[in-house]
């Protein structure tokens, strides 16, 4: 099997405008990060991904791309990078940066030389459009909706055009059918890679190619969100290969790629399988929504759906079993926190420990998101003016037009998915705005930092801090490195309230067993056991071949062979 750095490797995820701010002007920066690099070295991190830092006016904050060659004042300088990277180096901690290849802000030089006359050479560096007649009137193009909600296609006056955008107005789309744009996004790329950094998430990589210009009829809205006008079309996988050719597989780099929406696991393979020559890895959504947050208003709090989640995990897991690499990871910022997401409020630490558990101990990459490993929560929203995020205000304005008379229900369902949960600034210490800035923080910080922060998590032996340590040592230290890392992964029977599987390989044969229940769960075991390796209780109860299952336990266990 092909064996490379990034397999061995535990990453995590950096949103820098809330990770930590070093000049209290209330946004996290550069030098925040690299003040930190200690904690996430002393966590057992060796790679990081960092979200974008680039020249920004910050729309959609940081993916909409003035300067792919500067970083956005907010964050630092060029300097601060290089530094960056230097520190990180010496710490033997790789560095991930993510990779915008879908679209730039309308601000880009770029886009500005497109929009002035319909011969600028610049002009199709993006998709325009002239629109068509209705009843005597220019409209879109087609009725294709926006993922952040209305039309998927802006006018500008200056050429009387339509250009299309399927995130917000100002960011307006490439067009990878000029080969023009992939010299440019080659050269954007092996600038970074020249710098010292070891590869890249690739953002929104599936939208790539555009369905033919036709009106979708999916729904009876006025403008339906059709993922297959432009996810997962055949061109992306041809402009890939190119990328691929022209710079990933010149490179000891890392590259994963973002495949959301209409991505099937077969998508999934074309994009990342070991003989695909395209991307390393591939991020997709199938475990992020296995509860019951789109089917009721207001919930006590979410119930997992756990055989939606195994049969998610299980099934990429199987898929890629000899043939290819997956990322592991739970939620990252674009999704609510882990803990609110599927996470107990009852059993908080267990939960956390069990769900940390079940992700490490899968075949792949694990990936944690700041503040999962001191198990920082959603944001109470009290009001539509908390959010930043633009998405979720659309959200939450689509809400208001179906019941204009019920703010409170339009708040509680776009608070619920809104992206400003995971974006909430880290929570470092118990004193005043939780350690991230002494200035005034541009997001909200959780009110319940005082319980929750870094600082307490470091002090308790038994937090959930420590326990993600352990679990880092065991993958990267322990005589069961090889099988936790490279073993085969094997779904084990069992009902709906647990997650049961084995991890093979001609040493070992590891039995890890989830439990999602509130109450006692009894499990039979088919094997004698040699050893419990981890357990998030300081005692397994085990009676002859029954396991007594605590509330959210998880147990790792070495199998003798079978009787």
């Amino acid at each position: 099997m092909i064996k490379k750095w990034w397999m061995e490797s535990v990453g995590y995820q950096i949103y820098p405008k809330s990770f930590k701010d070093s000049n209290d002007d209330g946004i996290g920066d550069l030098p925040g990060i690299i003040e930190k690099l200690d904690y996430l070295k002393e966590l057992g991190i060796d790679l990081i991904w960092i979200c974008p830092f680039y020249d920004s006016p910050m729309d959609d904050n940081g993916y909409d791309v003035r300067n792919f060659f500067d970083v956005a004042k907010e964050f630092g300088t060029m300097d601060d990078v290089k530094q960056l990277i230097a520190e990180a180096k010496s710490r033997q901690i790789k560095i991930v940066l993510d990779f915008v290849l879908n679209h730039t802000s309308d601000e880009h030089p770029w886009f500005i030389e497109s929009r002035k006359s319909l011969d600028n050479p610049y002009r199709d560096y993006y998709i325009w459009h002239e629109g068509k007649m209705k009843d005597g009137i220019k409209v879109e193009p087609t009725n294709w909706g926006s993922f952040f909600g209305g039309s998927a296609w802006h006018y500008d006056e200056l050429t009387d055009s339509y250009y299309l955008k399927i995130f917000s107005n100002k960011m307006p789309d490439l067009n990878w059918k000029n080969e023009a744009v992939h010299d440019a996004m080659i050269e954007v790329a092996n600038q970074w890679l020249d710098l010292g950094v070891d590869g890249f998430r690739i953002d929104a990589v599936s939208h790539l190619d555009r369905a033919p210009f036709e009106d979708t009829h999916i729904s009876d809205d006025q403008y339906p969100l059709d993922w297959f006008k432009f996810s997962n079309l055949p061109k992306v996988h041809t402009y890939l290969k190119k990328l691929n050719q022209e710079i990933f597989s010149k490179r000891d780099c890392l590259t994963i790629g973002e495949v959301g929406g209409s991505a099937s696991i077969e998508e999934g393979i074309k994009y990342a399988a070991f003989d695909s020559n395209e991307l390393s890895m591939v991020f997709n959504f199938d475990h992020n929504w296995c509860n019951n947050g789109f089917e009721i208003d207001k919930p006590k709090y979410l119930k997992t759906n756990v055989k939606a989640l195994k049969h998610a995990f299980t099934s990429w897991q199987l898929a890629f079993k000899d043939i290819g690499w997956l990322p592991l990871y739970w939620l990252n910022h674009d999704q609510p926190r882990l803990m609110s997401q599927y996470g107990s409020p009852k059993y908080p630490l267990e939960s956390g420990k069990m769900l940390a558990t079940l992700l490490h101990m899968l075949r792949g990459t694990p990936f944690i998101y700041q503040g999962e490993e001191i198990g920082m929560t959603n944001y109470p929203f009290e009001d539509v003016t908390d959010f930043s995020d633009i998405s979720s205000k659309a959200a939450y304005y689509r809400e208001l037009i179906k019941e204009p008379d019920n703010p409170p229900k339009a708040l509680r369902k776009a608070s619920m998915t809104s992206r400003d949960n995971a974006r909430t600034p880290m929570q470092w210490t118990k004193e005043i705005n939780a350690g991230f800035t002494m200035g005034r923080p541009w997001l909200k910080i959780n009110p319940n930092y005082k319980k929750i922060n870094v600082e307490k998590a470091l002090k308790d032996q038994d937090s959930l801090f420590h326990y993600y340590q352990k679990l880092i040592e065991l993958r990267k230290m322990s005589p069961y490195k090889n099988v936790i890392i490279y073993g085969e992964f094997k779904p084990v029977e069992s009902d709906d309230r647990l997650f049961v599987y084995e991890r093979i390989d001609q040493d070992y044969r590891l039995l890890v067993i989830n439990s999602f229940s509130e109450q006692k769960v009894i499990y039979e075991l088919k094997e004698s056991i040699e050893n419990i390796i981890l357990s998030n209780y300081e005692r397994t109860m085990i009676k002859g071949q029954h396991i007594e299952l605590k509330p959210y336990q998880a147990v790792i266990l070495e199998l003798k062979e079978k009787l």
